[in-house]
């Protein structure tokens, strides 16, 4: 959800009762998006390993897409097949 439906919701009353509800609606959303809104607040939590900036995208999808490369997945042998019912 952005930050104008977040403020919608959250601060109906507030927004309902103020004198100019536009402008309280534009700092509300300023606010919100500042505090909540951003990578960085996730990132302060641990919800995300990495904040990425746009112009490292690409180099660190390279990066990871070559230690990859050769990667195997090997699982181990069954040690007990299905009866037959």
């Amino acid at each position: 959800m952005g930050a104008e439906g977040a403020v919608n919701i959250i601060f109906r009353r507030d927004l309902a009762e103020a004198k100019d509800p536009v402008a309280r609606r534009k700092e509300l959303v300023a606010d919100y998006s500042e505090r909540f809104a951003n990578p960085y607040a996730a990132a302060r939590r641990g919800y995300i390993d990495d904040v990425i900036e746009p112009s490292q995208t690409r180099p660190r999808l390279i990066n990871a897409l070559n230690m990859l490369q050769n990667k195997r997945d090997h699982n181990p042998p069954k040690k007990h097949g299905n009866i037959p019912l």
